[in-house]
């Protein structure tokens, strides 16, 4: 179990990193196609979410695979589930049943990796 979630952590590591830089180096106007919530949000706040996923991403893998404060792992998996949940009260106040579907599948994935870390296979 210990390199499913290994595996896990480096997956969700690589798909937040990719986000966040896309919502850091582009402007909001060239994402709203490809994020449609984000017609509701400002410049600001879209960055802003976008430097969460990239230091997220970095809590999910640096802390445990160097040793240092490893217990940020799970923090930071813990981060992203709550991440996951707002996230997932947009798409659904929005209608958006594609975006919600893909939130859905995220929020599972880092509540595994919160749940394994926590507990039993803790780093």
């Amino acid at each position: 179990m210990n390199v499913v979630l290994w595996i896990v952590q480096v997956l969700l590591a690589a798909l937040y990193v990719m986000s966040g830089l896309a919502k850091l180096t582009r402007p909001k106007d060239k994402l709203v196609g490809k994020y449609p919530w984000m017609e509701t949000f400002s410049q600001g706040a879209v960055r802003f979410i976008g430097v969460m996923e990239v230091l997220g991403a970095a809590g999910l893998i640096l802390p445990a695979a160097t040793g240092i404060v490893p217990v940020l792992t799970p923090i930071a998996a813990a981060g992203f589930t709550v991440m996951m949940i707002v996230a997932a009260a947009v798409h659904v106040r929005r209608r958006e049943p594609s975006g919600l579907a893909v939130t859905v599948i995220l929020l599972a994935l880092t509540a595994l990796v919160v749940w394994g870390r926590f507990g039993p296979y803790a780093v």
